[in-house]
């Protein structure tokens, strides 16, 4: 099958996730029917807005319109209660380096050193989007809460995964699998929720 949509990424960890997400709730899913935006060439646009929502749908509008392909895109991050939900959208580049998980992460830590442990509740954030290339668009939001850990605590993941508990689990999300990971995961819900929408797309 060839490529009938576009995901807004060039981050290889988001594409595996999205394609096993797929795949375990759609059995006409297969490989290679999401393409990243890499295989095109096409800019990536400003992500000016101030919400996760926001900035999803300015990728996912500028790819539809450059590829003339439905565009899906998510925009994700840790939102820490104490920081008053920073980093938020300022997630991958929380250091000052757009991508540097290990930078970003090692700030965040020390920005909490000082806070005791019934305090360092935090939420991954996704938002998820469709946008057709009529105009349709569909936003779909997943959230899960849990607390942040003093050190990194895993080899999987990627991001955040190192440090973050989710509610009513005693391992980080990096120290899942990625199919344990992708069933509680802010960016599964949010998929998931915008499976029907994807579905529907791909049989029409």
């Amino acid at each position: 099958m060839s490529a009938r949509l576009v995901f807004a990424t060039s981050n290889a960890h988001k594409i595996c996730e999205l394609e096993a997400i797929l795949a375990d709730a759609w059995r006409g899913f297969e490989a290679g029917c999401v393409a990243p935006m890499s295989a095109f060439d096409v800019p990536s646009p400003v992500e000016d807005g101030v919400t996760f929502e926001e900035n999803s749908l300015i990728k996912a509008r500028a790819l539809a319109r450059a590829t003339g392909l439905a565009a899906i895109a998510d925009d994700s991050g840790i939102t820490v209660d104490v920081l008053g939900g920073a980093p938020g959208i300022f997630s991958a580049r929380w250091s000052g380096r757009h991508g540097d998980d290990a930078a970003n992460l090692s700030l965040l830590l020390d920005q909490l050193s000082d806070v005791p442990d019934p305090h360092r509740g935090a939420a991954f954030v996704s938002a998820a989007v469709l946008v057709t290339p009529g105009g349709e668009e569909v936003v779909r939001r997943g959230e899960v809460r849990g607390t942040l850990t003093r050190e990194p605590i895993g080899q999987g993941g990627f991001g955040y995964d190192p440090i973050f508990i989710p509610d009513g689990y005693r391992v980080t999300t990096a120290q899942m699998s990625p199919q344990e990971k992708n069933a509680i995961s802010h960016r599964g819900i949010a998929f998931r929720a915008l499976m029907p929408a994807i579905v529907d797309y791909l049989r029409g």
